[in-house]
């Protein structure tokens, strides 16, 4: 019963405190012909395959790496060269064929993070409005065929969000005990000031022993 991500995120929607353990997608390297059998795209200064799939290269997949030479926010330097190249333009070059390229599935970027609690505490406002029950509570779990999404929010408005395995039971009890973790490493703290960034070891240490007993035995405990 795998747990991928931790998120904290306060009252105003802010991210404070994120704990990522999401599998990595295999990379694929691919040898390629003119013109090549997908459409890329620069989406957040990555080579993003947005039409084609083939040989287990699919849709959202990024370009890691050309003739073994790493590609850095969508350009990628030569040896020899002085100057780096901007990837999609130096494949539209069929004189650079046949070329070697790496696809993986991009991690995500600590912008992204934000981004997505931001969201994520938008849709649990909005989600609390359409309810037609009175004083109902918002999205407290979410589940897909690929991951389940739990939510806990505290008393004070802070949002205990965890992404784990569709399999995985016991998720709300999870969340209340990393509150508990949260209220003594992090908010009996003299230094720490509340809605600010959580940098605790003593938290960090004890999360990762929380989930590293859940996911063995299934039970909540520390």
């Amino acid at each position: 019963m795998p747990i991928f991500h931790v998120f904290v995120v306060n009252r105003a929607g802010s991210l404070i405190y994120d704990w990522d353990m999401a599998p990595r997608a295999p990379e694929l390297e691919k040898t390629l012909s003119f013109p090549i059998d997908f459409r890329l795209e620069a989406i957040d200064q990555r080579p993003t395959v947005v039409f084609g799939e083939r040989d287990g290269v699919r849709v959202g997949h990024v370009v890691l790496a050309v003739n073994g030479r790493p590609v850095q926010t969508g350009r990628v330097s030569f040896e020899g060269s002085e100057t780096d190249v901007d990837v999609l333009t130096y494949l539209q070059d069929e004189r650079n064929f046949p070329v070697s390229l790496k696809f993986g599935r991009p991690s995500l970027t600590t912008n992204e993070k934000i981004i997505l609690s931001s969201m994520f505490h938008s849709l649990y406002a909005i989600g609390a409005q359409l309810s037609p029950a009175a004083k109902s509570s918002g999205i407290r779990s979410l589940d897909t065929d690929q991951f389940r999404l739990q939510c806990f929010q505290s008393t004070t408005g802070t949002k205990f969000v965890l992404i784990a395995d569709t399999q995985s039971a016991s998720l709300d009890q999870v969340l209340r005990k990393i509150y508990e973790l949260y209220a003594d490493f992090a908010l009996k703290n003299p230094f720490y000031s509340l809605d600010m960034p959580i940098r605790c070891e003593l938290f960090d240490t004890a999360l990762k022993s929380l989930i590293e007993k859940f996911e063995r035995s299934g039970v909540v405990t520390v």
